[in-house]
């Protein structure tokens, strides 16, 4: 383990790392010339940054000093951690991530935390990377992603294997989605396509909404026209918010019910908005193990006297990762190798672990939407031998 229960985030027992980067972790430190500047926290041997958006507009700034009072909270938890952090203001801009992770490696920094944005990952990569600095981003999207850039964040990947598998664990291979026709759901469709090959299940129909009320109908009218004839037995629906309670609507009033097909859902779904809709009972969607963010949030609660934003886990779990593998790996604590070791970690959420293309896997639980609840159905596994490949 990397540190105590306390601090939620470790090594995975299996986990034996042996091969070595042709350029060390501490290559940044070693050739530093500048004193840290700006916030630290810690005062450790161990440089490392957290890049956040603390002047950005909107919730940005919000998800900012959530991020960086989880860091500091599991700074404080994780016993002997033998780290100082660089926190550097982004600004939530390409620019300002680029010259703050510039600043940082200048100062010593050895792995960079963050950005939140994906156009702010792919400007800061581009000074860490010849730098021979990794990154664990906090960006969900997967174009960003590399050896040497790490995404600590939620992928849409993870929900669709999740939940495709445990319906065909269930019997339920006959697949039919209904899709946003925006960014998202295109990443979803491809998430679907390689799922259902893995599963030996297959799409019967897609069917793509843009988001407005009427061609929403449309479309779930399309899907209810199939599942009245029997062609499929269940229905993934990922998208959040109002759209899927709507979408559901649709088709309880063409007659669809629960049990014709098997509605399935995204993380997307562990939201008050979809247990609290009737027509989605008995729908299942993947979610993190919620004990963990639970006892976390209590924690972060008595500490600075608020609630975390959802997002906070990523800043706790980064801290934590790179605190455990600077005190158990030496020189080779931030390389690809050490990073992406196949056992994974334990955090907050979780089992997870990077992948060598720089996504990542989760393990997941499944609930079942029930009358304002949802109920745990398959727990989330703990180690990868469950988790995927």
């Amino acid at each position: 383990m990397l540190g105590s229960a306390a601090s939620a985030a470790g090594l995975l027992a299996a986990c034996s790392p042996t091969a070595r980067e042709s350029a060390s972790p501490g290559a940044a430190a070693a050739t530093a010339s500048q004193p840290a500047t700006g916030e630290t926290i810690g005062t450790g041997t161990v440089r490392v940054a957290l890049l956040v958006p603390s002047s950005a507009t909107g919730n940005a700034g919000l998800i900012a000093a959530s991020l960086k009072n989880a860091a500091t909270l599991a700074l404080r938890e994780f016993q002997g951690a033998n780290l100082q952090i660089l926190v550097k203001d982004d600004k939530g801009t390409p620019e300002g991530a680029r010259a703050a992770a510039a600043e940082a490696i200048s100062q010593g920094a050895e792995l960079i935390m963050g950005p939140l944005f994906a156009p702010s990952v792919t400007a800061a990569a581009a000074v860490a990377r010849p730098a021979g600095v990794s990154i664990v981003a906090f960006s969900t999207d997967t174009n960003v992603a590399s050896r040497g850039v790490y995404l600590l964040s939620f992928l849409p990947q993870t929900d669709v294997d999740r939940i495709i598998g445990f319906a065909g664990s269930r019997g339920k291979h006959a697949i039919a989605a209904l899709l946003p026709a925006n960014g998202y759901g295109t990443v979803v469709e491809a998430a679907l396509q390689k799922s259902v090959t893995m599963n030996g299940s297959r799409i019967v129909t897609i069917e793509r909404y843009t988001l407005d009320r009427v061609a929403m109908q449309q479309k779930a009218e399309a899907i209810a026209a199939i599942v009245q004839k029997g062609e499929v037995d269940a229905l993934f629906m990922p998208d959040a918010g109002d759209a899927a309670p709507f979408l559901a609507q649709i088709l309880s009033a063409r007659g669809v019910r629960q049990g014709q097909v098997q509605l399935l859902g995204s993380g997307q779904w562990d939201d008050p908005r979809i247990t609290q809709e009737s027509a989605l009972r008995g729908g299942w969607y993947p979610a993190p193990d919620k004990s963990g963010f639970n006892a976390f949030a209590a924690r972060y609660q008595a500490a600075f006297g608020a609630a975390p934003l959802r997002a906070a886990s990523l800043g706790y779990d980064a801290t934590s990762l790179a605190a455990g593998l600077a005190a158990r790996f030496g020189d080779k604590r931030f390389t690809a190798d050490t990073i992406a070791n196949p056992s994974g970690f334990l955090g907050v959420d979780g089992v997870f672990r990077f992948l060598p293309d720089g996504t990542n896997q989760r393990g997941l639980a499944v609930y079942e939407v029930g009358s304002g609840t949802a109920t745990l159905i398959d727990p989330a596994p703990k180690t990868f031998s469950r988790a995927g490949a």
